[in-house]
Order: structure tokens, then sequence, then C-alpha cells
């Protein structure tokens, strides 16, 4: 089941390693529920960035410039979607 994001936040970026294990169920929530997620959002910016021994993170960007963010590290799949639905809810 994919989040549907209200009006509030604004932009989801998400931070991960490419083979850390401490991105690895940010990894898992990239390749199983991102597809599902947007289709749900299609108009929504989610921005993927990976870069090289990167701490996994989230940040919602909301009105006015302000931002929330989530560390991901050592977090399951599910752990993360629940993480990314309640930035999104704020």
């Amino acid at each position: 089941m994919a989040a549907r994001f209200g009006s509030a936040v604004r932009e989801l970026r998400i931070h991960l390693c490419q083979k850390s294990p401490a991105s690895k169920g940010v990894r898992e929530w990239v390749e199983k529920h991102y597809v599902d997620t947007k289709k749900a959002n299609p108009q929504f910016p989610i921005l993927i960035r990976e870069c090289s021994n990167v701490t996994p993170k989230v940040y919602a960007r909301y009105a006015l410039g302000k931002e929330n963010s989530a560390v991901l590290s050592d977090k399951s799949a599910a752990d993360v979607g629940r993480t990314i639905e309640m930035l999104a809810k704020q």
C-alpha cells in the first residue's frame, strides 16, 4: 500500500549509499515501494540521491522552506516507509 501525501509537504529527498549495510533498508524500500508511492503521488517530487558512504536520511521540505529530516540507518524497509509517511503528514 503506497502512501498518499497531503498538501503540507512540498518535496521528499532520500539520501542513501549504494553499498553500505546501513542503507540496506532504504535500498529495499526504493526497489519495492518507490514506484507504487510515485504512482499514488504523480505530481509530487520524490528525489533519490545516491552517494558513497553517506548516512541514509530522508528530508521533507514544507512551505516557506521549512525542513525536517530523519536518519534511516539500519532501518528495515517497513520502518523507512513509516518514517516517510510520518514526515509527509507533519
